[in-house]
């Protein structure tokens, strides 16, 4: 089944799938391979020039619509059928191209944000399309969350990424602490947006959003450097996770009771427009 690589990699995604109607959660699942093919290319043990062989047979064959991938099939119907713009899956392989360097070295927030953009607000927006979100400012939410769990993510991941090289932040804790605060900002403003969401997938939005932004509280209470890299690959536990499904009930209703959205990040977003049309994307 197509959802047996959200199960294996995306933990805390695939606890949220469970509230997703078959339909919504097999469009998912393909937007979801196809973003794990592209991370498993950059992420191999393979030399950087076969990695970037590899990625751009696998860029040209989408490009070309080859076909006989089933991936790339799925990805191709999922565009048609959903009005996905081209611009954004070509956002998304520009941002996974970023890895495939020597070293990798990120010096401001602006890199940061774009680079976080491309990986991962894209990732936001087309999940978003698929939902069947039409709002222009919920679209921009759903962007702000994607950004949000990619520096969730970043957070998580220093140490395996200083072994591959890459440095999105510095690795001391305070840094660590300071991209978790920055994340904060991303989900607190992704959060009305959400009422822009079909009612039938709305629930599993926001418990992938309490779920995902929960890792940060379990990365903050390592308290040090040292327990931080000692804890390998920082998870929700399964108990966290059911408390915090319980009380995306309470953000439900409060959602119910949204009637006006005003979507405020135009700080972060004059940012991103240095380099990135929003207006384009949505």
């Amino acid at each position: 089944m197509k959802s047996n690589l959200l199960k294996k990699h995306a933990k805390s995604f695939y606890w949220a799938s469970f509230f997703l109607s078959s339909d919504i959660l097999d469009k998912c699942s393909s937007l979801y391979n196809f973003c794990r093919t592209l991370d498993d290319i950059v992420d191999d043990d393979n030399n950087l020039s076969v990695k970037k062989e590899i990625f751009s047979k696998f860029k040209k064959d989408f490009e070309n619509r080859n076909l006989d991938n089933q991936i790339i099939e799925d990805m191709w119907s999922l565009i048609d059928s959903e009005g996905i713009s081209y611009q954004i899956v070509k956002d998304l392989f520009d941002g996974v191209e970023t890895d495939l360097k020597e070293k990798v070295m990120i010096n401001s927030k602006k890199d940061l944000l774009v680079y976080s953009y491309r990986v991962a607000g894209t990732v936001g927006l087309m999940m978003s399309k698929i939902m069947k979100v039409k709002n222009k400012e919920a679209l921009k939410g759903a962007i702000d969350l994607g950004i949000a769990m990619q520096l969730t993510n970043i957070a998580r991941d220093v140490c395996e990424d200083k072994a591959r090289n890459r440095q999105y932040i510095e690795h001391d804790f305070s840094s660590i602490r300071a991209i978790i605060n920055e994340s904060q900002a991303f989900y607190e403003k992704s959060f009305t947006s959400i009422s822009s969401i079909p009612v039938k997938s709305r629930f599993s939005v926001i418990v992938a959003r309490r779920v995902y932004r929960k890792i940060g509280d379990y990365i903050l209470k390592q308290n040090n450097i040292d327990n931080y890299n000692k804890a390998g690959k920082i998870y929700v536990p399964v108990f966290e996770k059911i408390i915090q499904t319980f009380l995306s009930i309470i953000d439900f209703i409060k959602l119910l009771f949204t009637k006006k959205l005003n979507y405020e990040n135009q700080l972060n977003h004059n940012i991103l427009e240095q380099e990135i049309n929003l207006n384009e994307r949505i």
